[in-house]
């Protein structure tokens, strides 16, 4: 008995943003983006892709082969945490971004589980950062993504990385749990959403 207990505390254990050793390949969709086409911004108001955010990141998201996409976005002063270098919080916020646009290329609607940063050096303001996030498996309603960060360039040195766990939901999700008057703005205007877009809802 001392020995399997010992066996056992010695066990690896699987990190929950590691995708199971039965989880399938990504499926991408057959109407997903071509790569090179820009995603454009899910909802004017993120503090990540969209426009009417003027302090927000503004990232940039483009779709790429098989299930994955590039992005890229410029460090401004509004994103700073100690003095010149951006706010980690805000590079994580990018990657919870980046790798929740994986769902467009599967038409999955999805929200974020688990996100695992890591960061491997500082990253001044005035620079680009650009990312590249794939999925990694499929398990049931679990979606495994991975992504990493260069600087000024898709192989500039690596900056940070991330892993995260996305769990599939239906659609009414976002409705159920948003602020009645910015659900009703999305669905009287859907044509202009990337997410009503995609998975082509009729309200």
């Amino acid at each position: 008995m001392p020995v399997q207990g010992a066996a056992a505390a010695a066990a690896p254990t699987v990190a929950p943003t590691t995708p199971p050793p039965d989880a399938t390949p990504a499926q991408r969709h057959p109407e997903a983006p071509a790569p090179g086409i820009e995603l454009g911004q899910h909802y004017p108001m993120c503090f990540a892709c969209g426009d009417e955010q003027a302090n927000g990141l503004h990232l940039r998201v483009f779709a790429a082969e098989g299930v994955a996409v590039t992005a890229q976005f410029e460090v401004a002063a509004a994103h700073q945490g100690a003095p010149g270098l951006i706010h980690g919080g805000l590079l994580t916020l990018a990657f919870d971004e980046v790798m929740g646009s994986l769902q467009w290329m599967m038409r999955i609607p999805a929200v974020t589980g688990r996100l695992e940063t890591d960061f491997l050096r500082p990253i001044p303001l005035g620079r680009t950062v650009h990312f590249a996030a794939r999925c990694r498996g499929v398990h049931g309603r679990k979606l495994y993504h991975c992504a990493e960060g260069r600087l000024d360039g898709p192989d500039g040195e690596p900056v940070a990385r991330a892993s995260a766990l996305f769990v599939e939901v239906r659609l009414d999700h976002f409705a159920k749990h948003g602020r009645a008057e910015e659900v009703q703005a999305v669905l009287d205007n859907p044509g202009d959403h990337r997410t009503l877009r995609a998975f082509e809802v009729n309200p």
